[in-house]
């Protein structure tokens, strides 16, 4: 008999449905509520409700688990290959050698910008935020590539999707050497996903950047850790988007858009933005964790706790896992890794921090890795885009191939004004 759970409002009882997913999660199925008892739910922020089913990413916070299709987020670290995950979110499995060799067929063959996107850049300012420009961009590409803005069929999509995931890392090069004033590095075909990005970034003409093993596997798992994360906001911002039908790269830059904030996307650039001004005021760690507990303080400690863990989050431990390898191996010091390192140490054993279940998070680690391999905190948030495109892309398609699927249109619980009668000018 199919659990159900009872309603009573006044005098009517009505049942709810009760779907329980792969994982044991359970959910009471609201979406006739309105229909037969003329009333809506109040969730605001929407902590409470699930908004759709989906099968790409498995989160329980209460444990520190994520998954990707059912994979342990763990069992990519060892020969990171963000590709082939991208590959795995959006078709929903692992590739075999052809699928992962033609969809890199694809990737090279697709990496460069058209060329009148140069004047695009040419023609924005030399300060803009690389955030700003990257949407912008993306959306540009609807005007470039206008027959894949309806998708008919798995070879037009998987088409869509390769573009936009090997452009979109030209385009944030391109706007980085647009604020340096340095001339464009175009992408080197022989290069792979990682190394040509920071092969655009950092390479000058007649002298190629030369990217270490290191970095690149450490690249490919800052991007691997952000790729999806079940309906944050930025994915959430796809799938509404893309629930009105619009096209592939108009959902994506929107998602851009809703990443930009300092809520969302912009967590890792407020750690170390934390973790410099602690360096250079002389600040202790130890006084660090006592100006974090008075509320009557303003300095607020960044990278601990999250909306979802309750636990460690499992993506900042293969990241500090990370740093410390890249570091040793590249005999590299970093004053604010020791920082970091100590204000961890602290807050774990601290009984404010347990007590409140406030671990290091996915931001905490990552920006340090990011500064490791020279790439300024403006950008950090366009390389969590980089990471995060295949997830929405996966996303936009679920939704996409839903028959159920419906524009999301939320209700409201009106608290305005009630009903009036309008006054002339000439009399207010």
């Amino acid at each position: 008999m199919p659990e159900k759970a009872i309603l009573k409002l006044g005098d009517k009882t009505i049942e709810l449905p009760v779907i329980i997913g792969t994982e044991g999660e359970r959910g009471i199925d609201i979406s006739r509520l309105r229909d037969e008892t003329g009333v809506v739910t109040y969730d605001p922020s929407l902590g409470n409700t699930a908004v759709c089913k989906s099968a790409i990413t498995f989160i329980d916070g209460e444990k520190g688990i994520l998954r990707y299709r059912g994979i342990p987020i763990e069992q990519f670290t060892e020969k990171p290959n963000f590709m082939e995950v991208a590959w795995l979110l959006i078709f929903g499995r692992l590739p075999s050698k052809e699928e992962l060799a033609r969809f890199r067929d694809r990737l090279t063959d697709n990496e460069l910008l058209h060329e009148g996107f140069r004047h695009q850049f040419q023609s924005v300012p030399v300060d803009a935020p690389p955030m700003a420009i990257l949407s912008a961009m993306l959306s540009q590409l609807a005007c470039f590539h206008q027959e894949l803005l309806s998708l008919q069929d798995e070879e037009s999509f998987e088409d869509a999707a390769a573009r936009l995931i090997s452009k979109v890392r030209t385009i944030a090069a391109f706007s980085y050497r647009r604020s340096l004033g340095l001339p464009f590095i175009y992408p080197d075909p022989k290069l792979r996903y990682c190394a040509n990005f920071l092969h655009m970034m950092f390479s000058i003409p007649y002298q190629q950047y030369i990217i270490t093993p290191e970095i690149e596997d450490a690249l490919n798992l800052v991007f691997i850790m952000h790729a999806d994360h079940e309906q944050n906001c930025s994915t959430s911002t796809a799938r509404v988007v893309g629930s009105a039908k619009a096209n592939l790269f108009a959902s994506c830059a929107a998602a851009v858009c809703a990443l930009w904030g300092p809520l969302h996307g912009g967590a890792n650039v407020e750690v170390i933005e934390m973790l410099e001004r602690i360096h250079k005021g002389g600040v202790t760690p130890e006084e660090c964790i006592r100006q974090a507990k008075d509320k009557s303080n303003p300095f607020r400690l960044f990278g601990f706790g999250h909306r979802v863990y309750k636990n460690y989050d499992p993506r900042a431990k293969i990241l500090k896992a990370t740093c410390e390898k890249v570091f040793a191996k590249l005999h590299h010091k970093d004053e604010l890794l020791d920082i970091a390192r100590k204000l961890e140490a602290l807050a774990l054993k601290d009984s404010y921090f347990v007590e409140r279940r406030l671990y290091p998070n996915v931001d905490f680690y990552s920006g340090i890795l990011l500064r490791a391999m020279g790439i300024p905190t403006n950008v950090f948030t366009v390389c969590f885009a980089i990471g995060r495109l295949p997830g929405w892309i996966a996303q936009w398609k679920e939704q996409h191939d839903d028959p159920t699927s419906r524009i999301l249109r939320p209700r409201q619980i009106y608290v305005g004004p009630p009903q009036g009668d309008y006054v002339p000018l000439s009399k207010r």
